[in-house]
């Protein structure tokens, strides 16, 4: 395949890319990196139609080298669905919603456990750790079970039930802490170094390969809108790995010469309970500071101290985006709105990203004819408290 090697956006350093890696020695995340050349050599635009429709389409762009390894339960090719009762209702004729919803574990986070277990499998890892905020942990323990690898699962308390469920319908070796996921994890932290290497740290952004199985969101976007590319990508930010997965995706769409220079602008989308990216792209900061006593119902977007946040940052900056704090209650009300308009239950964090989307209308930074997508992350099923049936009759 065409992955030469990993390297540190931070201090530039380069690294094998066929041994396991976490961390660059500065403390950044790594970044893998292609042959683009060669890709763009070796296939075009028009043949991934000719391919079944999975993230698996895009192979020559993906980390695994061998076939054999790759795990997978048909991730990928989500719907585009076009939301025109709700777009005309905010103000934005050209409104689109990517639907997660529907990959396997009911969250897009399946993208990112399907690649990052199959590499991790061809690299000879046998156990996995991370800590998650829900369906990050269902994910990755259903593909680690169906790659025959071990995994230890460290997840709030306050973490839907189902994802809970899920990681132990795996087989997972499940944990609950009583706080945040930055308390989960220092226990994986904790566990790992106990374990003296037998344990891989797959927490977010601590291997490369997650990312490249989220950037495959922008691929698809890109491709099903006939390889043109749109105004606006709005996407809820917690840890932010698919926000930077689309914007490396959409570089390198650029450099191998299947788009224009023309890219959309990215908005971060954060509640006012947890915003630690949208103060620091407010302030001009390149770092974000740890938020403190966060909450929000958008649970999958409770990070306080994301270790992304250079990555995100530089981002939002480099596509002319934004970054938008959006409350609790707003959120719950789009939530329903939309239901009601579209017939679509999103999950609050892409419920999030619609409120985002009409302030964003409304205060003029997306205009009328702009054509935006939204990132809905997760099924609204896995979140049965967001809808209130209390007033609902009881016929006798």
């Amino acid at each position: 395949m065409y992955l030469t090697h990993l390297d540190c956006p931070r201090c530039g350093l380069e690294y094998a890319a066929d041994t396991v890696q976490n961390l660059c020695a500065c403390g950044s995340p790594l970044l893998a990196r292609y042959d683009l050349p060669a890709v763009a050599k070796a296939v075009t635009p028009e043949r991934f139609g000719l391919r079944p429709a999975d993230l698996w389409r895009y192979r020559e762009l993906l980390p695994v080298r061998d076939p054999r390894h790759v795990t997978t339960l048909g991730e990928g090719w989500t719907p585009l669905l076009r939301a025109p009762a709700y777009g005309a209702e905010i103000g934005i004729a050209d409104l689109m919603v990517k639907d997660e919803g529907l990959i396997p574990t009911g969250s897009f986070k399946a993208r990112g456990a399907a690649v990052g277990v199959s590499r991790a499998r061809e690299l000879g890892v046998e156990r996995i750790a991370m800590p998650t905020n829900g369906n990050a942990g269902s994910a990755w323990a259903t593909y680690a079970a169906r790659a025959g690898m071990g995994a230890t699962i460290v997840m709030p308390l306050a973490a839907p039930t189902i994802c809970r469920r899920e990681c132990v319908a795996a087989g997972a070796d499940l944990r609950l802490v009583d706080g945040l996921i930055s308390d989960a994890g220092r226990r994986v932290a904790e566990l790992i170094a106990e374990s003296g290497g037998a344990i891989f740290d797959a927490g977010t952004l601590r291997e490369p390969y997650r990312l490249e199985g989220k950037k495959t969101m922008g691929y698809e976007i890109v491709e099903q809108l006939g390889w043109q590319i749109l105004d606006v990508i709005i996407y809820p930010t917690g840890g932010g790995v698919g926000l930077i997965g689309i914007h490396k995706a959409l570089h390198e769409i650029r450099e191998l010469g299947w788009v224009g220079d023309k890219l959309p602008r990215l908005v971060a989308v954060q509640s006012t309970g947890c915003a630690p990216i949208v103060r620091a792209f407010a302030a001009g900061e390149d770092r974000a500071r740890p938020w403190e006593d966060a909450h929000t119902v958008a649970f999958g977007i409770t990070v306080p101290a994301p270790l992304g946040d250079e990555l995100i940052l530089a981002a939002l900056r480099e596509s002319a985006g934004t970054a938008v704090a959006v409350d609790d209650a707003e959120i719950l009300a789009d939530l329903r709105d939309f239901a009601a308009r579209e017939g679509l239950l999103l999950c609050p964090e892409g419920a999030a990203c619609l409120t985002a989307a009409r302030h964003l209308r409304a205060g003029g930074w997306i205009r009328a004819d702009e054509r935006v997508v939204v990132l809905n992350t997760g099924s609204g099923l896995k979140y049965p408290e967001t809808v209130d049936v209390s007033g609902v009759p009881v016929l006798t």
